[in-house]
């Protein structure tokens, strides 16, 4: 008995501590109405800096995730805490009328912050991000086939570092257009902790956000990288976000996917013409 009380507090404490882990860094600047920048999966929150510059008369609210950038990384499911984590630091801080730019992941949680507190959330920038990305890269797998524990995680989490150095730059180089960017992007995969950056996309891979995007009363600006796929990234953004009843779309000339780094000019102009309307 004794032994069984010890492990129910033992447990206890785990959870507690879990619960009470940070899921991310914030970084608030200026003053004025409120953006909140989230960045992409991998990313630091520094990849909206150059952006930022450009809304000096806007209070800036820029996330890092755990696991990226120095944050330290918290406990599995990674995803659906900095979800919930998200939601109540809007409430908490009383944030209204927040304007919401999200890259990617990013993408995912504006998403999830317009469902959860609609009241809160004036309008919406989603930068290349899919609401069901295993949809696109594994049309009909359904979400219980993904598991942290797996040959492909095993694989990537055992891969030696000039490996996965060749791994990081890879995906870099086919995420945005100049050499510096990619060596940017490179040096935060490499920085970020594996088991973050390996079983963190698991989480992401398992996400459906498209049922209940009716409900989402905030006008969405859809910005869609035109390369690698063209026209039919388009045609797969319209898909996808279906349910949304107030949308615009825009695609982004000569783009990869870190639209912010390849097409800086035209995504702030976008954006501020996005939010004066």
């Amino acid at each position: 008995m004794k032994k069984l009380i010890c492990y129910l507090l033992l447990s206890f404490l785990f959870v507690s501590i879990s619960q009470g882990q940070n899921a991310f860094r914030v970084e608030r600047k200026g003053t004025g109405k409120p953006i909140l920048f989230l960045p992409g999966f991998g990313s630091s929150g520094d990849v909206w800096d150059p952006l930022i510059s450009k809304f000096p008369e806007h209070e800036s609210i820029t996330l890092t995730y755990a696991g990226f950038d120095g944050v330290s990384p918290i406990e599995f499911p990674w995803y659906s805490q900095i979800s919930d984590q998200l939601i109540n630091f809007v409430k908490e801080n009383n944030l209204n009328g927040l304007t919401v730019v999200g890259h990617s992941m990013g993408g995912n949680l504006a998403v999830e912050l317009a469902k959860a507190i609609p009241d809160r959330i004036a309008q919406i920038i989603i930068v290349d991000a899919l609401p069901c990305m295993r949809e696109v890269m594994m049309p009909g797998v359904p979400a219980s086939a993904f598991a942290y524990d797996s040959p492909y995680n095993d694989q990537l989490l055992k891969m030696n570092t000039t490996d996965f150095e060749s791994y990081a730059s890879q995906m870099a180089q086919g995420m945005a257009s100049n050499v510096k960017d990619q060596e940017l992007l490179k040096e935060w995969f490499l920085a970020a902790d594996r088991q973050v950056f390996v079983n963190g996309y698991t989480d992401l891979l398992k996400l459906d956000l498209r049922d209940g995007m009716e409900s989402i009363v905030a006008p969405v600006l859809i910005l869609v990288a035109d390369q690698p796929f063209g026209d039919q990234a388009l045609e797969t953004m319209k898909i996808q976000y279906q349910g949304l009843k107030n949308k615009e779309f825009k695609m982004a000339k000569n783009s990869r996917h870190f639209i912010m780094m390849d097409q800086p000019e035209w995504m702030a102009q976008e954006l501020q013409r996005f939010i004066e309307q």
